[in-house]
């Protein structure tokens, strides 16, 4: 049964609320070829209170009394606030008594067991029972029914341990003694500055364990190649790992279908051997495709996805069965003349446009949340996810594939993973070497299948050095790896993988919308591996429900002040000052946590437009803009900084700029030569457009206006249409309204920019690797005179599948006073229910002059009959409550 939305929210996504568990239970197997059982929960322990050995604690008569039930990827620290160990620790510095070791009793410091029960049919005689273990933080050791069967060790590493000589029908026991995780002394996960590091450093088996079962011959690694050579042809090679698992030889009769081709082929396995069983156009005609599907990145075209099924047949009965799903395209890198890479997706270039991405702080599964995460990149218009470190399961990839969103793995840096770098933490051993050939082997097999993963770093901040790269790359070309290698997401190189083609100058934290059109550091020219302008305040709600009232007073009161949930460490980032500094100069100072709240949303908006904008205008530029990674897409904990929707995955104003800027087909202004530049990401080419171009003063009065019909706009390239004069007569604040419309008049782009006639001035000679400081700021402070604006809401809804669709119109009655200034709608279950939380917009954050409407539509999942209500809100208008009406024919 799923968790209702309006729980979910508060259960999945706030730590005051822990995941209610039942009572345990153990895992029931049933014998089927090829079947894959996750172990979906265990009885988890601190070894200084379980001090038994693994024989007897993996043996049947042993009693875990007082033991914690867990979910079977729950990592220490997140089993634990699954039992309500710990309340609240999301909110305020309520981590921090959990993260000192007199304060959680040093919990984290010594191994914790995990044991679990599964239950085998009668009948195994003749089949191999495997361990599968697909990840520990940081290692442990396995024991089942009494017997040590392995030690693992690493994140990533996939463990398969024939354990068939030690299981038997009925009850079995396996018991993992985990080891304390450090990710400064082990190949694990670490967070560095993103959030406060989690107490138990994520130790625990965070990717799961299954159980295999399988005949004499198993199958492993299925694998397909494609090869586009152009787009009416493709051609297919697939691979499958045949092992022989009995002391005896056998002969293994592999069938199956690639895209619906008939596979067929015999081998002899020697007692223990590996033997790798490929079909080519060459043995099989069928896979040279005709007029194949080809897979395509969201905006570009569709996502067709094929199916490969595979079995092993021994003396006639299945044996083992493989499959996966597969997508037929090309990817391919270059470099540009000034050194950067460019991708190309079956062969086309395109600017990546993504999001840095984060898992939950403990590494929490939840299917429904990361399901909702796709939801808001497809809906923000990114095409990218960048993964550094903290690399995702299966699902996470096939969301990806399903969605069209592109997905950059790579290493993360800072620590044990760049500490042979020389960026700290502790050397590299040859188990250390040898966990990280591992890690990189599986990586590589979990990722080449799937069409949404374009390529691979293996360095972040610093590339790996001689020996490790060149083992980094071997591993992944032994493992038929197609992709572009990338050697770090900084500007270095390496033998093996050549020039990264990739920078990363900063920012991180404040910088005016300007910037981003520089000729220099983090603006817009090149591949922008993490770039952003720092602070991403939250809604009021947000703020408030993450933060204690003497924090809530320090956040507007004093910019100096640290703030918990900006760096948990004293790092660069635990103040606000740049940021603050400029709201207060720009904005005026705040009165007000909500006036602050309010004057961030503007700023967050018009900065993050700005920063996917300006790569927009340069894609085609003698310099071009290849790639933006806006740092980051999401947070692993309530945060604020860094992320394009928040912890709460409430869209706030930077949401809704990245959202404006990354239009398929757009219009926007640039702040370096005045120029209206149209946009068009899509491949085919758009006819017969229409723009209108309006500057408006503060008044509303309109000092320039330009109409522009017929114009033509090809695919995936932009176009000035025009550039905006001198003009005389403008108020200190001024508008410039951007409209573009089809070809029968239909809206297709609308964008709103508030403009000072006194510049931000960057003092570029004193820009260090996270900023540019600043010696003058706009002046928006005009903006608080505006009158009090008349806005009018209509709103209707229906029913859609399992959504609820919700339409509202917005109004601004020419009688109006004033402009209605960046108009914000939310909705809620009823009118004392919680906020409709995920929410796709089709727009959001409008602005709107007297006689001008807009209608805005939101997309969520459907919640009992109640009708919801929405709130619309505004820089200068009256906050107003109203309830939606049930559109004609819906079930309300």
């Amino acid at each position: 049964m799923q968790t209702p939305a309006a729980l979910w929210i508060v259960v999945a996504m706030m730590a005051s609320t822990v995941h209610a568990q039942s009572a345990y239970a153990p895992t029931h197997i049933t014998l089927d070829a090829g079947s894959v059982t996750a172990i979906d929960n265990w009885q988890m322990q601190d070894s200084a209170k379980a001090q038994q050995g693994g024989a007897e604690i993996s043996s049947a008569r042993f009693a875990a009394t007082g033991w914690y039930p867990v979910s079977g990827r729950a990592t220490v620290m997140a089993g634990l606030l699954e039992n309500g160990t710990y309340k609240n620790v999301f909110y305020s510095d309520n981590l921090r008594a959990v993260q000192v070791p007199e304060a959680s009793g040093n919990l984290f410091v010594t191994p914790w067991w995990y044991r679990a029960e599964f239950t085998l049919p009668k009948d195994i005689k003749g089949k191999h029972i495997l361990l599968r273990t697909n990840g520990i933080i940081a290692s442990a050791d396995l024991w089942v029914n009494g017997h040590q069967v392995a030690n693992v060790a690493g994140a990533y590493p996939v463990h398969d341990i024939d354990v068939t000589s030690w299981v038997h029908a009925g009850s079995n026991v396996l018991a993992m003694q985990v080891h304390p995780a450090d990710p400064r002394k082990s190949l694990s996960i670490g967070w560095v500055d993103w959030n406060p590091t989690p107490p138990d450093n994520n130790m625990g088996p965070w990717r799961g364990v299954d159980i295999v079962q399988t005949g004499p011959v198993q199958l492993s690694f299925p694998h397909v190649l494609s090869t586009l050579p152009d787009l009416s042809h493709a051609t297919l090679a697939v691979k499958v790992s045949a092992k022989n698992l009995d002391t005896v030889a056998h002969d293994a009769t592999i069938t199956g279908t690639a895209a619906g081709v008939s596979l067929q082929q015999t081998v002899h396995l020697a007692a223990g051997q590996t033997q790798v069983v490929s079909f080519s156009p060459q043995t099989t005609p069928g896979l040279a495709l005709d007029h194949p599907k080809i897979w395509w990145p969201i905006g570009m075209g569709e996502h067709p996805l094929y199916q490969l099924e595979l079995s092993a047949a021994v003396d006639g009965a299945v044996s083992d069965r493989a499959s996966t799903t597969f997508g037929i395209r090309s990817v391919s890198s270059n470099l540009t003349k000034q050194g950067y890479r460019q991708f190309f997706i079956n062969g086309k270039p395109l600017l990546i446009r993504g999001g840095g991405w984060a898992p939950d702080m403990f590494l929490r599964d939840d299917s429904t949340r990361m399901e909702a995460e796709f939801n808001y990149v497809v809906n923000l218009g990114l095409n990218t996810i960048r993964s550094e470190g903290k690399l995702e399961n299966q699902r996470f990839y096939d969301l990806a594939d399903r969605n069209g969103i592109m997905v950059l793995a790579g290493w993360e840096c800072c620590d044990k993973w760049e500490s042979a770098a020389k960026t700290g933490g502790s050397p590299w051993t040859a188990a250390d070497l040898k966990v990280a050939e591992e890690s990189m082997a599986s990586e590589a097999r979990l990722l080449r299948n799937h069409p949404s993963v374009i390529g691979f770093l293996i360095g972040s901040d610093n590339a790996p050095p001689p020996a490790i790269a060149k083992m980094y790359v071997d591993t992944l070309r032994a493992a038929d790896w197609s992709l572009p290698i990338v050697s770090a997401a900084v500007d270095q190189g390496t033998a093996e993988a050549g020039p990264s083609g990739m920078k990363m100058a900063g920012p991180y934290d404040w910088i005016p919308p300007a910037y981003w059109y520089a000729d220099r550091l983090g603006g817009a020219f090149g591949f922008d591996s993490e770039v952003s302008a720092g602070a991403d305040i939250p809604r009021l709600e947000d703020v408030q429900r993450m933060l204690s009232p003497q924090e809530q007073e320090a956040l507007w009161k004093y910019p100096d002040s640290r703030q918990y949930h900006a760096s948990a460490d004293w790092s660069t980032f635990a103040v606000l000052t740049p940021f603050d500094t400029a709201l207060a100069h720009r904005y005026g100072a705040p009165t007000s946590l909500a006036d602050y709240v309010a004057k961030a949303q503007l700023d967050n908006y018009d900065n993050v437009r700005a920063q996917f904008e300006a790569f927009n205008a340069h894609m085609d530029a003698a310099k071009p803009a290849t790639g933006v990674i806006y740092w980051m897409l999401n947070n692993a904990w309530p945060s604020l900084h860094w992320h394009l929707y928040d912890y709460y995955m409430n869209p706030a104003g930077a949401y809704f700029g990245a959202k404006k800027a990354n239009e398929l087909v757009h219009i926007q202004y640039s702040y370096d030569d005045n120029g209206i530049v149209l946009v068009n990401h899509a491949l085919d080419d758009v006819h017969g457009l229409q723009a209108t171009i309006r500057v408006r003063n503060l008044d509303g009065s309109v000092r320039y206006e330009k109409h522009l019909l017929g114009i033509e706009l090809a695919g995936n390239h932009t176009r000035t249409v025009a550039k905006l004069p001198a003009i005389a007569g403008l108020s200190p604040v001024y508008f410039v309204e951007l409209d573009l419309a089809s070809s029968e008049g239909k809206p297709v782009s609308r964008n709103v920019y508030w403009l000072s006639t006194q510049q931000d001035t960057l003092d570029w000679p004193h820009s260090n690797w996270y900023l540019t400081p600043v010696t003058q700021y706009a002046d928006f402070t005009s903006l608080k005179s505006l009158p009090t604006a008349i806005s009018e809401a209509h709103a209707t809804t229906r029913r859609q599948g399992k959504d609820e669709v919700t339409t509202v119109t917005l109004s601004v009655p020419a009688s109006s006073k004033a402009v209605a200034l960046f108009q914000h709608v939310s909705i809620r279950h009823g009118a004392h229910g919680e906020l409709v939380l995920p929410i796709r917009w089709t727009d959001n954050d409008v602005t709107l002059w007297p006689g001008e409407s807009i209608t805005l539509t939101a997309r969520y999942e459907t919640q009992g009959t109640t009708l919801p209500v929405l709130e619309v809100s505004g820089w200068n208008v009256a906050a107003q409550s109203i309830t939606a009406t049930a559109a004609q024919g819906t079930d309300q």
